[in-house]
């Protein structure tokens, strides 16, 4: 008999990517959200105020913390990152072969404008 059939051999180094705290599959972490705020640092009360209304205006949720130190840096990269974001462009489909002609002769488009 031949001992293909019983040997065990060393398991397989590749596990699955989610058993040991590997790439969340379904993970959605939406930045500015209830569950995770924005984190962003400001120098003064006045600027707060300013990133205060920012972040209302645009539905967000922040952490905001003041930092009055003088070597201190304010770091709003998130927020403006968010509010700088482009929108999606779409373009309008172009109409094939049989679909009726957009010039409203009635013809299909192969046959009228094509």
């Amino acid at each position: 008999m031949s001992d293909k059939f019983f040997f065990k051999g060393r398991q397989d180094a590749r596990q699955h990517h989610t058993t040991h705290g590997g790439f969340q599959t379904n993970a959605s972490q939406k930045s500015g959200s209830k569950k995770f705020p924005l984190k962003l640092v400001v120098t003064s009360g006045a600027r707060k105020r300013e990133i205060e209304a920012l972040v209302a205006k645009a539905n967000l949720h922040a952490d905001i913390a003041l930092d009055t130190n003088e070597v201190a840096v304010e770091s709003v990269a998130e927020l403006t990152a968010i509010l700088n974001k482009g929108s999606t462009i779409t373009q309008a489909k172009a109409p094939s072969r049989n679909d009726p002609c957009s010039c409203g002769s009635g013809l299909k488009f192969k046959k009228c404008c094509a």
